[in-house]
């Protein structure tokens, strides 16, 4: 073992790989600058920066029945030039291969450097993007002009790599070169068996594959090698959260074995009985807090799947214990529906229940403070702000956290980080697709509530083109007579001239022209106060039409809302209109849900709403979603916590994040302290990786 790991750094067989990048071939400051575009700092970053395309450049005789467009490679004799007849004309030479002549194409050619590069009556290789032009084969500008004893210069496939301004195709091929020669054979960190079922070749053969590709298969997610390399990536990624996992789940915890006193009265009130799904996640949540080990669990339900009442369950739970229980909403507005709903139940079962949030301020915060440092508070409501430094709990041993898309794993850590060891619920009502949660919730348990209680309706989905607008209106204004009521919801806050969106504010000021003063409007950029205010006289009734932004998406349940309208429902993702859409049905009134979309409306968007038209599962909405726009778009890459593969496409290789989660977990639970020869291999994985987190969490090394 190397001096530099016994100290604790990263292994030295490594360093070649973590230099500067001005240590390759070719980059000086300012390539090295240029690359920084590609997200390429080291060596090791360049190693990962894969061919996104292959170019075939094996000879052929003659051009003749070549495909056209196309790459094509022919030894050609060079009979004539013919110059420029005019400015902006082009030169033309005049080419004759084994079976046919064609012409090779040259604009702006200056003195005499054409007539030494494709001298008359001399051989030379070409090799360029052949079209056909007034019927006759041409290539312009050839890509390669090459002597016949040049030929070896010319490789039979050239990978295509990702570039950015200030890389030439030389630099490039030069430091990719250089870097491959610096790749160090690593030891094998896959289980044997897996590695020969899926026929990968080792990571040193891989990385060399992965850059030499010989083919258009080659460079496809599915090829051998680049399959390999995405699960050496997501494997590291689910060895991190295993150790995360490990970490969190050895912190002792406080057992909470409540007598279900509080709990039978809640469900003596409640006017139906849990669904088959919220009892088995009541009863696994139940377990988790009754061992010794911290829970670490994730209740993952479809929208009105009846999350609440399970996380109300969990907290009385600890409060039936003689502990606190807190509920963590991202939202003031999302918080005070929580307070509006639970406080009755909790009231009910004789659990003490309060609001905090940052509005909070004076002797009303400190006298709420006072009883919860007292422990006269059992549970507390509220947003992160309850994590402040002032914020003291008597005997903290649960915490709920909702919408979780909006915490990362980072997030959940810092609860520990502040001392307390509480049990830890994350909740979402957005269904998440099975790679998506592994990557994103791979150090938690999962709980999914798959079933919708009695009483939601169904909602009937209408798309509607949104030049029938007025009929639109006019149909909000019969309900409106009716009593009944609507949201409007709009992509944009103001009116924009760069898209074509009809802004909130403006749709506010039409429809209260329209209907009158009826309408209501909230949207993210009101101050606090506004947005509570306007959301609090459409739960009252004192407003029927809504007039919002996506701040609504989450959370917000006024069961006497029983139309959904979303305009330019085209511009929106397929999960976050299933979110809209699942703002009605929550009451006993039909409802429904009308799409409006836009004149130039794409396939692939008209696909979206067609699909939301047909189902209201919310899984299989998620997948779809996945497959028509990506990870980063169905969570929002800067807020979802999922990792920033380079090589792995979790929508193509959905399989990769479930095999490397049941490996990673098998590895530490027979490896502990990962000290075997392939425990070893794996620690120089997460180093090759950056997986430092996961290197501190090993205890032993």
């Amino acid at each position: 073992m190397s001096r530099a790991r016994r100290g604790g750094g990263r292994p030295e067989i490594l360093w070649p790989l973590f230099a500067g990048l001005e240590k390759l071939d070719g980059i000086g400051p300012k390539t090295a600058a240029a690359f920084e575009r590609l997200r390429v700092e080291s060596p090791r970053d360049l190693l990962f920066l894969l061919p996104s395309a292959v170019i075939d450049r094996r000879p052929r005789e003659t051009v003749q029945g070549a495909p056209v467009p196309s790459v094509v490679t022919v030894e050609v004799t060079v009979i004539r030039h013919h110059a420029a007849t005019a400015p902006g004309r082009p030169d033309r030479v005049h080419v004759r291969d084994a079976k046919t002549e064609f012409v090779l194409i040259y604009f702006h050619a200056r003195g005499d450097w054409l007539s030494r590069l494709l001298p008359v009556g001399e051989r030379r290789i070409v090799s360029g993007r052949l079209e056909i032009y007034d019927g006759v084969h041409q290539m312009a500008h050839p890509d390669y002009v090459l002597a016949p004893g040049e030929a070896e210069e010319l490789p039979r496939f050239e990978a295509v790599y990702p570039m950015a301004d200030g890389i030439t195709k030389k630099a490039m091929a030069k430091a990719q070169a250089d870097v491959l020669s610096r790749a160090p054979d690593l030891p094998e960190w896959v289980e044997p068996s897996l590695k020969a079922k899926e026929g990968w070749p080792g990571w040193h053969d891989a990385i060399l594959a992965a850059h030499a590709p010989e083919g258009a298969d080659d460079v496809l997610p599915d090829a051998p090698a680049r399959r390999r390399l995405a699960y050496d990536e997501i494997f590291a990624h689910q060895l991190t959260l295993a150790l995360v996992r490990r970490e969190a789940r050895a912190r002792p915890g406080r057992p909470s074995d409540g007598d279900g006193r509080m709990r039978r009265e809640v469900l003596s009130v409640l006017p139906y009985a849990p669904t088959g799904a919220q009892q088995r996640a009541m009863d696994e949540i139940a377990a988790d807090m009754a061992d010794t080990r911290r829970m670490n669990r994730l209740l993952q339900g479809d929208v009105g799947a009846g999350k609440t009442l399970v996380a109300l369950m969990a907290l009385l739970t600890v409060v039936e214990a003689g502990g606190q229980g807190v509920l963590m909403a991202p939202t003031g507005i999302l918080a005070q529906q929580h307070m509006q709903a639970l406080a009755p139940l909790a009231d009910a079962a004789g659990a003490r229940i309060e609001l905090l949030t940052g509005r909070d301020a004076g002797r009303t915060r400190a006298d709420k403070l006072g009883r919860l440092e007292n422990g006269d508070t059992d549970i507390l409501v509220g947003t992160h702000a309850v994590f402040q430094d002032d914020v003291t709990f008597r005997d903290l041993r649960l915490v709920v956290v909702d919408e979780q898309h909006r915490f990362g794993v980072r997030e959940r850590l810092r609860l520990g980080e502040k001392g307390l060891a509480p049990d830890l619920l994350v909740m979402t009502a957005t269904p998440i697709p099975r790679s998506l949660s592994l990557a994103q919730y791979g150090d938690m348990d999962v709980s999914i509530l798959d079933e919708k209680p009695p009483g939601r309706q169904p909602i009937r989905t209408v798309l509607i083109p949104d030049a029938r607008y007025d009929e639109i209106v006019e149909r909000l204004r019969t309900a409106v007579a009716e009593g009944r009521r609507a949201y409007w919801v709009c992509p944009l806050v103001e009116d924009s001239h760069a898209v074509d969106m009809t802004a909130a504010t403006h749709r506010f000021e039409r429809l209260k022209r329209a209907l009158g003063g009826k309408v209501g409007l909230v949207h993210g950029q009101m101050p606090p106060a506004e947005k509570d205010a306007a959301m609090a006289d459409f739960v009252a009734g004192r407003t029927q039409v809504l007039v919002a932004t996506t701040v609504i998406e989450v959370g917000v349940d006024v069961p006497e809302a029983t139309i959904m309208v979303i305009e330019r429902a085209d511009a929106f993702g397929l999960a976050q209109l299933h979110q809209l859409r699942g703002r009605v049905g929550r009451g006993s009134g039909a409802s429904s849900c009308l799409l409006m979309y836009g004149p130039e409306v794409g396939e692939t968007a008209r696909k979206r709403l067609e699909l939301l038209r047909e189902t209201e599962d919310g899984f299989r909405i998620a997948e779809e979603d996945l497959t028509m726009r990506g990870a980063g778009d169905v969570l929002g890459t800067a807020q979802s916590g999922l990792p920033r593969f380079r090589i792995a496409d979790l929508e193509r290789q959905p399989g990769l994040m479930r095999m490397a989660q049941d490996d990673a977990r098998l590895l530490l639970e027979t490896d502990p302290d990962l000290a075997s020869d392939r425990g070893e291999a794996a620690r120089l994985l997460l180093w090759l990786m950056e997986q430092d987190k996961a290197i501190r969490l090993i205890r032993a090394g």
